[in-house]
């Protein structure tokens, strides 16, 4: 389950994002706040660097500490010189400008309401719940641990399989033969169930007995020849172990549901498709890519 938007702030500048965030958010100046330098007396306070390291976070990953705090702190200068020659031009006035300025308001109100709620969504019971019903389902599920060799055409793969039934050693033919990113480990897979690898893949490597290898498997990829190495039912990992994947799905869930329900809620029109169809058309927008992936 994924939120329907993003908590991330994209599609502005850090500037403008962080700009508008200090005219909503900044509270009055704590004692502890202290004050770096002033700008056309104009203060720039810790708790303002703060603000801008987190906006502007990627572009000064690689920055060390004390030069990440200067750079910080000259952008917040030229900001606030900048932004005061914008306001003698009357740029604010401009209908694009106060167009973003709605955008990044709405943008910002929309952000903290959704962390919120799904901080609060994120309790221990909740989080608990979850990992219970997903434990339930884990439960019993057959996994197979398997090596393979990848290879181009179906003629490679005969060849190979007669190499191997002639008593060549399938992982040293493996870092050998294999155009696998995995090759070289011996083509080892690890441990998987049914769900993580492609159909035909799947289908042949848990039909196979521990210490087998297959004839030549066709899929997508190109053409496999697999060993199954072991067998197992798949447990559950300890609750610490997916905590964190726990929360975030818990809080992505509580946010999904708390929009729906104010979609519910609210009066939508759409001009841009006929009235039957635009309720029922219209979904959330979703920001996040779908983690369906399959191993091969």
């Amino acid at each position: 389950m994924t939120s329907p938007f993003p908590v991330s702030k994209t599609g502005l500048s850090a500037a403008m994002a962080g700009l508008i965030a200090m005219a909503l958010f900044a509270g009055p100046a704590q004692s502890e706040d202290k004050l770096l330098a002033k700008v056309n007396g104009s203060d720039i306070r810790q708790s303002d660097v703060a603000l801008a390291e987190e906006e502007l976070g990627p572009s000064l990953a690689q920055m060390d500490p004390a030069a990440k705090d200067e750079n910080v702190l000259a952008f917040l200068i030229d900001m606030k010189i900048v932004a005061k020659a914008a306001e003698d031009k009357k740029v604010a006035d401009s209908d694009d400008f106060k167009k973003r300025l709605a955008f990044t308001r709405n943008r910002l109100l929309m952000d903290s309401l959704l962390a919120s709620e799904g901080k609060a969504a994120t309790t221990d019971e909740a989080m608990k719940k979850v990992y219970e019903e997903a434990s339930k389902q884990i439960a019993g599920e057959q996994e197979v641990h398997a090596r393979h060799i990848l290879v181009e055409t179906e003629d490679e793969a005969k060849a190979i399989k007669a190499e191997l039934d002639k008593g060549a050693d399938f992982t040293e033919l493996a870092k050998t033969k294999s155009k696998d990113s995995g090759a070289a480990d011996g083509g080892d897979l690890g441990f998987f169930t049914k769900e993580q690898m492609v159909p035909e893949f799947s289908a042949v490597a848990f039909a196979l007995e521990p210490g087998k290898i297959s004839d030549p498997v066709k899929s997508q990829f190109g053409w496999h020849i697999i060993k199954v190495e072991e067998k197992r039912n798949r447990t559950a990992p300890d609750f610490e172990q997916v905590k964190s994947q726990i929360e975030t799905y818990v809080t992505r869930k509580a946010q999904a549901d708390y929009v729906g329900k104010l979609r519910q809620a609210a009066k939508i029109e759409r001009m841009d498709k006929p009235e039957e169809t635009a309720k029922s058309d219209a979904k959330p927008m979703d920001g996040t890519k779908s983690a369906d992936t399959k191993k091969k």
